[in-house]
């Protein structure tokens, strides 16, 4: 029995990164045959994007904006060169944002996951994810077929039925979320149903607090977690090593400042923006709106692509302050105006009973003429007067927060 998956899990980074960016031009081509990407990029010549400096110079293509352009665009928004009669299905999920599954093996990047995760051909899976109309259970179904295993495709709820497949069935691993996993087990302990089938999971879908983990493991299951969305599928995920999150294979992840496209300084906390390599329905800078950090060096489990520290958050922190709405990226621009200028944060409060900010900004010079410069780019960019608290460099926390909204 192999480690890995396949051998693309531990070659060196350098030789991943030539990789990818070699095939980069070619799935840049390819979306540019789509109009609204072709408008986006319009002037750019792929051959040129071939590095993490080139790519981070194209614009990011927000999540948050997916539902309006859907609407204006259907079904793809403009995004999708091919018809949707070339996909193999087709969901949607809230907003609505519409999601083709392609018809290629394993077309959500789950079954390394799944591998990573103890599952191997010929397991039994339970799977829990929801299969109504929302990519959620398919996408748990295709990676776990694509590694060679049986499914049961339970769904979510029905936990009578549920005891019936499991008792029958006796499922080796188990798919959905860890809520549901723990729902399953009280129920079960609670009316003498047999699971103890169960020895391994994947869980994605909602938090999984280091107490919830423990009581898994005390029961005999050892689970992981993956992160991943409706639109890329699986895009990290946890190995034996339970250090950290390894980024999938064929993605380019970048972590950028909140509200831009500009890369974190190593090791800071930001978004996640994912390049997929698909050329049928390539996604190009997707800034998904989920906080994380890399973490330094490889995987002790011996796979070699970056590492992730998992979910920290969510990186839309706009708040509405005196009737007007300030958004990460205009904190970003005042840095970007005061080159002196290191982390930022601005503190929403209310004193009285009126709406307050304060702009903390971390800084080697504390001068009175600096924090009034900065004072009046806050007002120049917001529209609204703030305090400004220049503070020592790493004074703020590097949990990727940019507004701060204490009301």
């Amino acid at each position: 029995m192999t480690a890995y998956y396949d051998a693309l899990e531990t070659r060196d980074q350098a030789v991943r990164e030539a990789e990818l960016f070699s095939r980069l031009p070619g799935v840049l081509r390819s979306a540019m045959t789509a109009p609204a990407y072709a408008e986006r990029l319009k002037g750019l010549d792929p051959a040129s994007v071939t590095s993490r400096a080139a790519l981070a110079g194209l614009p990011v293509l927000r999540k948050s904006e997916l539902p309006a352009l859907h609407k204006a665009s259907t079904p793809f928004g403009g995004f999708v060169a091919a018809a949707p009669g070339s996909f193999a299905r087709l969901f949607t999920s809230p907003g609505p944002i519409f999601e083709p599954e392609g018809r290629q093996a394993d077309p959500w990047r789950g079954a390394r996951a799944l591998f990573a995760a103890g599952f191997r051909p010929d397991d039994v899976v339970l799977n829990t994810f929801s299969y109504h109309l929302t990519p959620g259970g398919f996408i748990f179904d295709a990676s776990a077929r694509a590694l060679g295993c049986a499914v049961i495709p339970a769904g979510p709820g029905n936990t009578e039925q549920q005891f019936e497949l499991i008792e029958a069935y006796r499922p080796v691993g188990y798919s959905g979320t860890p809520d549901f996993l723990k729902i399953l087990l009280d129920a079960a302990a609670s009316t003498g149903r047999d699971v103890s089938s169960i020895k391994r999971a994947l869980v994605s879908g909602a938090a999984f607090p280091p107490s919830l983990q423990a009581e898994i493991r005390a029961r005999g299951i050892d689970a992981y977690q993956a992160f991943g969305t409706a639109d890329l599928g699986l895009i990290a995920f946890e190995t034996t090593a339970r250090d950290g999150m390894v980024v999938n294979e064929d993605l380019i992840m970048e972590i950028v400042k909140p509200g831009t496209g500009d890369p974190v300084t190593e090791g800071d906390v930001g978004e996640i923006v994912v390049t997929s390599l698909d050329p049928h329905h390539p996604w190009i800078r997707l800034a998904l709106g989920d906080l994380t950090a890399a973490l330094p060096g490889p995987s002790q489990c011996g796979r070699t692509n970056m590492r992730i520290r998992g979910w920290m958050g969510r990186a839309d922190q706009t708040t509405k302050v005196k009737g007007m709405f300030v958004r990460p990226e205009q904190i970003a621009e005042i840095g970007r105006r005061h080159s002196a200028l290191g982390r930022l944060r601005l503190v929403v409060t209310r004193q009285g009973e009126a709406d307050a900010m304060t702009l903390k900004a971390e800084t080697a010079i504390t001068s009175d003429a600096l924090r009034e410069e900065i004072a009046g780019t806050l007002r120049a960019v917001t529209k609204l007067g703030g305090n400004v608290e220049l503070v020592s460099p790493g004074a703020l926390p590097n949990d990727g927060k940019v507004i701060a909204d204490e009301r």
